[in-house]
């Protein structure tokens, strides 16, 4: 005699994803680092080619802060302490360290 297992249905509680709120990443602007050091940054950090990076640049230029992204809680917090790491222009010898980043809830 053999034993038969059926397949456990899953409560509907079980199939609904919970998703997770989404975040910016919001690089705010300085005098201390160059349109290329910016290009550069946002091509190793995120993958933008450099048309969006130069879009990006000018855009946190003239407006004080860009939002480079939308993701996650963990994501941002993870590309915001890698803006923070990036290092100083070194095309600026005034530079002392690297741009500023914030997250923040996305509406």
């Amino acid at each position: 005699m053999s034993t038969t297992v059926l397949p456990v249905e899953a409560t509907e509680s079980e199939i609904r994803t919970r998703r997770q709120p989404p975040y910016h990443v919001i690089l705010l602007n300085d005098d201390d680092h160059s349109y290329d050091y910016v290009i550069r940054m946002l091509k190793e950090l995120f993958g933008y080619p450099e048309e969006k990076g130069y879009t990006l640049a000018k855009e946190v230029d003239e407006q004080g802060r860009v939002i480079v992204c939308t993701t996650s809680m963990e994501r941002a917090e993870l590309k915001r302490d890698q803006i923070h790491a990036y290092g100083a222009d070194p095309m600026i010898p005034r530079c002392k360290g690297s741009m500023s980043a914030t997250i923040e809830p996305a509406e």
